[in-house]
């Protein structure tokens, strides 16, 4: 294990820990069904079940997915990602509030793909800095600032965006949410890639009962040099259905 990635999983580790060890103030567990014809790299065609956790904690944040795919080639892939985030605001008990910011947080990510089929096995830990934000309309916006340092790939730098948009048509509930990952590219290894995966979902559930979260919707893709390979760009619309707990 290089140097950097002992600590960055130092890292990692501590914030799960406080993570763990802070009283939940809400938590959110979902499983997803998507199913799209546009994938690159591999076949076209893929089916994909996700299970997402997410809980606010008294001095941290924690975001939590598994992707199971299968492909045309009925050939498998499961990659998931660990991302706890420590609140600096929280912990030092200070108003670290200014402008759009709400707070500032370590922020770590745990990216790991499982070793079966074609795929080959590798673990990444990204570690920087994060930001909570304040942005009228939004449900959440967040931004983090990461070193990764990648098992099979040039170790680079990547800033990602999640947000989330409610809104209501009539009397309907709508959701808009969404991640953009950007990551440098790295001379003699592999190029700048940009992945904006948003969902655009309906929630029909609240015709079964007023609690009742069952969206539909779909999952939009757009992947530019998709695994760091120039030129292998992704745009894929995907059937969805995602029901929260």
């Amino acid at each position: 294990m290089k140097l950097t990635q002992f600590f960055a999983t130092c890292a990692l580790a501590s914030t799960a820990a406080l993570t763990q060890a802070s009283p939940v103030v809400w938590q959110d567990f979902s499983v997803t069904g998507l199913y799209g014809e546009n994938y690159e790299v591999g076949t076209e065609d893929r089916t994909t079940v996700t299970a997402e956790y997410a809980a606010k904690l008294k001095y941290s944040d924690v975001f939590f997915f598994v992707d199971h795919q299968l492909d045309g080639n009925d050939e498998q892939n499961t990659y998931f990602e660990l991302a706890p985030r420590l609140s600096l605001g929280e912990v030092s008990g200070k108003d670290l509030s200014f402008g759009p910011i709400k707070d500032v947080l370590i922020a770590t990510t745990w990216e790991h793909n499982a070793g079966y089929d074609q795929n080959q096995e590798f673990n990444n830990f990204l570690y920087g800095v994060g930001f909570s934000l304040d942005i009228p309309y939004t449900q959440y916006a967040n931004v983090n600032f990461y070193k990764a340092d990648n098992d099979k790939t040039k170790d680079d730098y990547q800033m990602t965006i999640t947000y989330a948009v409610p809104f209501k048509l009539g009397s309907e509930d709508f959701l808009v949410d969404a991640f953009l990952d950007w990551s440098t590219a790295e001379k003699g290894a592999q190029a700048s890639e940009l992945n904006w995966t948003s969902q655009y979902k309906w929630n029909v559930g609240k015709h079964i009962s007023p609690k009742t979260k069952l969206y539909v919707g779909i999952e939009h893709s757009v992947w530019n040099n998709k695994f760091g390979i120039q030129g292998v760009d992704q745009n894929d619309v995907s059937a969805l259905v995602k029901y929260h707990f």
